[in-house]
């Protein structure tokens, strides 16, 4: 009888990986990727690094999305400024406070498990840019809702990582490369969302925007996936173009 295998190869750690990530598991999902890298290697193949960033975006989601909901609450409930309110209102509280303490864990998990592991072991190029990108992202979800004195530090600390891999992306991708695009659209959402700049946001879209339009005319492309998934990012940006132009017109007026 073969003795009892207490770790998994790194197949099988890919297929309960899987599995999690089709049972929407995604705290198992990380927990098996976390595997691969502590066992195996820092340098992941792209069905493993997909898997671990959906894992993380779904489970920020849907913290970030709950933080949503009882911040609104909140704020309605002061509004309504009842003292017979004043309990829910600490109760709503105590609520939000837990919320961003798991969200919080999350996303300083990810960066140090970025920090110190994937961007180290990252190949130049687009494995380097899309791991630069996420630390940005998820520094990003921190400004989000940080208090104060945390806000700022955070917002710094991503558009610190926005900005290297935006330079190494355009010295290394093509400007219809998705990843970076996926970065161009990130990166202006936070100059809109995080500095509160539409104008810097419209800039940085509008560049990567006709950069990547420039480089399909006159050029032959096949609509394979990585197509479609660059004019669906396209269509993206072009969305937000449209929506803070608006805004801005509006603003000027």
């Amino acid at each position: 009888m073969a003795p009892f295998q207490t770790t998994p190869n790194r197949a099988q750690c890919l297929f309960l990986a899987d599995l999690a990530g089709e049972a929407e598991r995604y705290h198992d999902v990380v927990e098996q990727i976390k595997i691969v890298i502590s066992n195996f290697n820092a340098q992941l193949t792209i069905d493993e690094r997909s898997l671990l960033s959906i894992a993380y975006k779904n489970i920020t989601n849907d913290l970030r999305n709950g933080w949503r909901v009882i911040d609104s609450v909140e704020k309605l409930q002061i509004a309504r400024s009842s003292t017979s309110g004043s309990g829910q209102l600490s109760l709503i509280r105590r609520q939000r406070d837990r919320v961003e303490k798991e969200l919080t864990d999350v996303c300083k998990d990810i960066v140090f498990l970025l920090d110190k592991q994937l961007l180290p072991a990252a190949r130049p190029g687009e494995e380097a840019v899309f791991y630069s990108k996420m630390k940005g992202d998820y520094y990003r979800y921190l400004a989000e809702f940080a208090h104060k004195k945390d806000r700022d530090r955070y917002a710094d600390l991503s558009l610190s990582a926005y900005k290297l891999a935006y330079k190494h992306a355009l010295s290394t991708l093509e400007p219809l490369h998705p990843t970076r695009l996926g970065l161009a659209l990130n990166f202006s959402v936070f100059y809109h969302d995080v500095r509160k700049s539409p104008e810097r946001a419209c800039h940085l879209a509008k560049s990567a925007f006709d950069d990547a339009i420039m480089s399909i005319e006159g050029s032959e492309f096949v609509m394979d996936q990585t197509m479609r998934d660059s004019l669906t990012i396209l269509q993206l940006l072009r969305d937000d173009l449209i929506l803070w132009s608006v805004e801005m017109q509006a603003n000027s007026e």
